[in-house]
């Protein structure tokens, strides 16, 4: 838990604080979820607290899985600040999209018209049924990481169960944003904001184009810790087996000795950084066979 970076760490800790004290106090997740924008219960700041309540173990479970897996990742490349804001952005993103879902549903239903409601179970007023409108989950901020990771590292291969095989980043985002949409369009009453979904990585494209477009308006988030995920990696590959002294030959003074060894160290420094510079701007699979031996030589000299 030390070594994630500190956003993801504390998002971590926030979500599964606020699962547990929703599990000592049920009334909490109707406070805190985000309620239809028409409904009595319906507050504002509802859509910044949303996203940290979920409905169940399975729920919170599989999100914090995959900021685990990638909100470290894309920290590292944006660096805190940047990559705070960007989740906040996807969160608040999918909750105003999942408010113009239920108002279109409810203009289409034409609920307006109507004091009372059978839910199948009982008759209940038009207000009270509103109310049961709650949306809770991280799903929306985790899908705009999801995009993220993508769009930055397009020719990664991942693994996903219970696919046998590895599948390169940019299908299986695509494959999931292409699942969101069918499910939002077949499956309107499984209890899944699907659109939702879609809005965290609607905002988040948004965004991301945004600051491609406009280098300059991400200055203050540290744009230069864009090359720190890899900059993590080389540093793994340093730390795995402890430098070797060189030997002094007999003609050389000891500070000589340093100078050669710092250079050769220096010149295979610089040639790993320009390989992880490479794999950053166009994938693994872009390197040549000497590129991946050198990569390789390069973790076990440490």
């Amino acid at each position: 838990m030390n070594n994630l970076p500190t956003v993801t760490r504390n998002l971590l800790i926030i979500n599964v604080l606020v699962f547990i004290f929703t599990l000592v106090i049920p009334s909490a997740t109707s406070y805190l979820g985000l309620h239809f924008v028409l409904a009595d219960n319906f507050r504002i700041w509802q859509l910044l607290t949303y996203m940290f309540v979920h409905g169940g173990f399975t729920h919170i479970f599989f999100n914090m899985f995959a900021l685990w897996m990638f909100g470290r990742v894309m920290e590292n490349v944006w660096g805190p600040r940047k990559f705070l804001y960007y989740y906040l952005v996807c969160g608040i993103g999918a909750g105003i999209m999942q408010e113009l879902a239920q108002l279109g549903t409810y203009y289409f239903e034409g609920l307006y018209a109507y004091d009372h409601v059978n839910t199948g179970t009982a008759i209940i007023t038009t207000g009270e049924y509103l109310n049961l409108w709650n949306t809770v989950g991280a799903s929306g901020a985790v899908y705009g990481i999801l995009l993220a990771f993508g769009m930055t590292f397009p020719n990664e291969r991942i693994f996903i169960f219970p696919i046998p095989v590895p599948i390169k980043a940019k299908w299986f985002v695509i494959g999931y944003a292409a699942l969101e949409l069918f499910s939002s369009v077949s499956s309107s009453m499984d209890g899944i904001a699907h659109l939702a979904h879609l809005g965290g990585m609607l905002f988040g494209l948004l965004l991301i184009l945004y600051w491609r477009r406009h280098p300059g308006s991400d200055a203050r988030f540290s744009r230069n810790r864009g090359q720190e995920f890899f900059n993590n990696m080389k540093r793994n590959f340093e730390q795995r087996k402890k430098p070797s002294q060189p030997q002094t030959p007999p003609h050389q003074t000891p500070r000589e000795a340093d100078m050669e060894y710092n250079a050769r160290k220096k010149q295979r420094q610089a040639e790993v950084d320009a390989i992880l510079d490479k794999i950053r701007k166009s994938g693994y699979d872009s390197l040549t066979k000497e590129e991946k031996k050198r990569l390789f030589e390069a973790s076990k000299e440490g």
